[in-house]
């Protein structure tokens, strides 16, 4: 019997031995199974990055924009809209084998269009910001630009300083309002930062002095300010410095790449400086 006893126990002393023995392995094979279970899913989340691929297919890309942001889009006096940003894309475009298709949007609401699907990017002197950049998936930067203050071309305002009690306009949702926002002590001297649907219209308003001053894209401002020096000037100090992008869905890898290397194919085969050359407001284009 004792014998029997002992030959049991044995039994189960190596089964034991055999059943916690397993365990020791599993790490290894976990790794090696999660390893394995890991590529498929990079796999289709490449996969799932088919936004250059949609575009082809349908045969549009469509460009969200400010119809009024003189040189780099805007409406003639026929209401087609041209630019030098309209130029770019659609040389893109012709590279790609696709048409161009340019629609008018809110600037304030641009990454909302973006993301709801009724434009595949944003396309107009869009300033690459902190912010922005984590709401949306940007080009390498294609401009250098700056925000300039413009006033009447006799008024007394001469420095950020004499703004103090002023009246100074802004297009809503605009880089310039946010480079105001980042200079806090000064927009506190204000008497009031009015925003402006558009900066087409913040420049009629300062021309009809319903505002002291508008604060704007250097390209944009300097457009009008040639056009009418008896009206306008551009004061020596400014609100920053800043690049301009080309913004798509964060998700668009593949779109973004492929619109971003046809820009450097621009580059180096000197289509870009061409264009560059084609409207001569455009300021601190990056064209190597």
């Amino acid at each position: 019997m004792k014998k029997i006893v002992a030959m049991a126990l044995c039994a189960l002393l190596v089964f034991g031995l055999v059943a916690c023995g397993a365990p020791a392995e599993q790490p290894e094979n976990s790794a090696s199974a999660g390893a394995s279970a890991s590529a498929p899913a990079a796999t289709d989340s490449a996969a799932a990055d088919d936004s250059l691929q949609k575009v082809k297919d349908k045969g549009v890309f469509v460009l969200g924009l400010d119809d009024s942001f003189p040189p780099y889009g805007y409406k003639d006096t026929d209401g087609v809209v041209k630019g030098f940003d309209i130029d770019l894309a659609t040389e893109v475009c012709k590279r790609l084998g696709v048409e161009l298709k340019v629609q008018a949007i809110n600037w304030d609401t641009k990454v909302m269009e973006l993301n709801n699907g009724n434009i595949d990017c944003i396309w107009n002197g869009f300033t690459m910001s902190e912010e922005m950049k984590t709401q949306v998936l940007f080009t390498d930067p294609y401009v250098k630009n700056r925000q300039i203050i413009v006033v009447g071309a006799d008024s007394d305002i001469n420095t950020k300083a004499d703004l103090k009690d002023k009246v100074v306009g802004v297009q809503a949702g605009s880089s310039a309002n946010e480079a105001i926002d980042n200079e806090a002590d000064v927009k506190a001297t204000f008497k009031e930062l009015l925003p402006i649907k558009d900066n087409v219209l913040a420049l009629t308003e300062l021309k009809n002095k319903s505002v002291d001053a508008v604060v704007l894209d250097e390209a944009v401002g300097m457009s009008y300010v040639n056009q009418e020096p008896d009206v306008y000037k551009v004061l020596e100090e400014d609100f920053g410095g800043e690049e301009y992008g080309i913004g798509f869905r964060l998700g668009d890898q593949a779109l973004m790449e492929a619109v971003n290397d046809t820009l450097q194919e621009m580059r180096e085969d000197g289509t870009f400086a061409e264009i560059v050359a084609k409207w001569p407001d455009v300021v601190g284009a990056i064209t190597e």
